[in-house]
């Protein structure tokens, strides 16, 4: 193989907002599986908030200097194990690498749906799109009917979770997002009733405008103001999904939202968090209810796709400031025209 095997390390630790010097690209040539392994080669990475967090000195973040770690889409290229024929197309968490050397236990073999990209995989059908399903299904236990607040709701999962709340049945959708474009791209485009940009003033007043009988759920990816002010729009029974922490990520000195402690009792409220990682069994759920809205057209990803892995930190910085809309993937230049 005369291939060159690029990988990202991160190479310092940031304070606030990470730039293209906290990383380098490193060459080699592609690894060799050993026995009971194989190799693969990556067709679509994965770039993530929660990447963010891993950056800094945590229990299980990111070493330095050593390859990072992500989700990844990739064909099955050498294999010294029956359990990965090449040629198979499986998803796999050892990304930001152009080649990686995996074991059966490591993989998923993904199912070919007829009309569906491989991206949908890691998007709607993928953490992200698995995400905004058991926030829904599991911890809010949307009812048809029920009026949402998303916030960070032109991300990838929040696209996703309006999406899927309107297929749902959900009543109205309320979105925020971090410019006007993206809050019109949510209403023509994704199916929210009205969205709102968080520049534009005090996120109470934002929603309390696009929201004035107030909400059943929150579906929390920021944190900060926007939650203090999604408690007070809550109606009785309301649920609070805490998904992510987007406005702290690079800012760790902010101050906790204020907000009025005494309505968690007074309306009987219920906030919960989750991590995707403890519901992987219901992947096959998600499957069976994206994939014919998919096929059908009712469904449609909202997918931001940056062409060559050496973009791939471009993708990932860019996503810290907001460039994307929907979820971002870094995407071989072999699979553009797929």
């Amino acid at each position: 193989m005369n291939e060159i095997a690029l990988t990202v390390h991160q190479t310092a630790r940031p304070h606030g907002f990470p730039t293209a010097d906290h990383f380098a690209f490193v060459e080699s040539t592609p690894p060799t599986p050993a026995p009971g392994s194989a190799l693969v080669k990556n067709l679509y990475w994965s770039v993530d908030p929660y990447h963010r967090e891993m950056m800094d000195d945590v229990p299980g973040g990111f070493a330095l200097h050593a390859p990072l770690e992500g989700r990844a889409v990739g064909q099955v290229v050498a294999s010294r194990t029956p359990r990965l024929a090449e040629g198979a197309i499986v998803l796999h968490r050892h990304g930001w690498r152009t080649h990686a050397v995996i074991t059966p236990e490591e993989t998923r073999h993904l199912p070919r749906f007829d009309g569906v990209p491989l991206s949908n995989h890691l998007s709607v059908l993928g953490g992200t799109g698995l995400t905004a399903y058991v926030g829904l299904t599991r911890i809010a236990r949307l009812q048809e009917g029920e009026d949402l607040f998303v916030s960070a709701a032109a991300g990838g999962v929040g696209t996703a979770t309006g999406r899927f709340a309107r297929l749902l049945g959900a009543g109205r959708l309320v979105g925020s997002a971090g410019s006007a474009a993206k809050t019109e791209h949510l209403v023509r485009e994704v199916g929210y009733d009205a969205a709102f940009d968080y520049h534009d003033g005090s996120a109470a007043d934002l929603l309390r405008k696009a929201a004035p009988d107030g909400v059943d759920v929150f579906v929390d990816n920021v944190g900060g103001e926007q939650l203090a002010a999604a408690v007070g729009a809550l109606r009785e029974f309301g649920r609070i999904v805490r998904i992510g922490t987007i406005s702290q990520y690079n800012t760790p000195d902010a101050l906790p939202p204020r907000f009025d402690y005494a309505d968690i009792v007074e309306k009987s409220l219920r906030m919960e968090g989750f991590l995707v990682s403890n519901h992987h069994h219901v992947q096959e759920e998600l499957y069976e209810f994206a994939v014919p809205h998919l096929q059908s057209g009712r469904l449609t990803p909202d997918e931001t796709l940056l062409d060559g892995f050496e973009h791939i930190v471009d993708a990932f910085l860019g996503m810290l400031h907001g460039e994307n809309t929907g979820k971002i993937i870094v995407r071989d230049h072999g699979e553009a025209g797929a």
